[in-house]
């Protein structure tokens, strides 16, 4: 339960007022959750498009305006703002170092609001596409979200920090990843079979697996390659991006 708590309190703005603790059992429970954190963002979004689309009648592109604000609200940027700090830090062409200052600066550069501006447009022209051929099925929604985060686990888990501080160093030095790696795939693997039952393709799910399983190995030796390993803000970043090819994939083969 603790485990459950803690992804709501790190990775949501839901209000969990209460001191939790912080060992390698309750860190560990606490990215296995995180996954079904992330079905539980989808499902919401869902909900969403689903409310104003069939209870308020309102058109395809405000529903995707508000499905995309609906994940940001939930998680509270906390994801985008990886997102744009790494493209700071990437596109500033300094080394490593260098690279890692840019990052904890709490400041947003052009490069930063450029990948923004150019993700969140992404996002609503997807979603406004695939709600405009009615092909937004509630499993997908759910299993994006859960893809993107059981692939940043297994990132996570199977890449060194490129810092000895911060979250990310924390939590990467708490977890049992072997663990780690093993439940994530396993409950990826189960929510493909979802996929497949549902959606009644077998093409979609092995797709998913695919660019998600490339996704991974690319972005590790990306990160190592530009910031000599995992950050917090990488780890964002890596949803934020997943969460995009998954989705285009879905549009371009559903």
């Amino acid at each position: 339960m603790n485990g459950i708590l803690l992804a709501l309190q790190f990775f949501t703005v839901l209000p969990i007022r209460k001191e939790l603790p912080l060992g390698r059992r309750e860190v560990t429970a606490m990215y296995i959750a995180l996954p079904f954190v992330g079905a539980t963002i989808g499902l919401s979004m869902y909900g969403i498009s689903e409310l104003l689309l069939s209870g308020f009648s309102t058109g395809t592109f405000f529903a995707a305006v508000s499905i995309v604000l609906t994940g940001i609200l939930l998680t509270g940027g906390l994801h985008l703002d990886g997102w744009t700090d790494t493209a700071d830090a990437f596109f500033s062409y300094q080394d490593q170092g260098k690279r890692l200052e840019i990052m904890e600066d709490p400041r947003i550069g052009a490069f930063g609001t450029m990948a923004l501006v150019f993700l969140i447009l992404i996002k609503i022209a997807s979603f406004h596409e695939l709600l405009e051929r009615d092909v937004a099925h509630f499993i997908l929604f759910a299993a994006i979200p859960f893809l993107a985060r059981v692939g940043m686990n297994i990132y996570l888990s199977m890449t060194s920090s490129a810092k000895s501080s911060g979250l990310a160093y924390f939590f990467r030095e708490k977890i049992h990843t072997r663990i780690v790696v093993v439940v994530s795939l396993l409950s990826g693997l189960t929510i493909l079979i979802g996929v497949w039952l549902l959606v009644e393709s077998v093409i979609i799910p092995i797709l998913l697996f695919v660019l998600l399983a490339m996704g991974i190995l690319f972005f590790r030796h990306w990160s190592l390659k530009h910031f000599g390993g995992v950050t917090g803000d990488l780890s964002g970043a890596f949803i934020e991006g997943m969460e995009v090819i998954l989705w285009f994939a879905v549009l371009l083969f559903i």
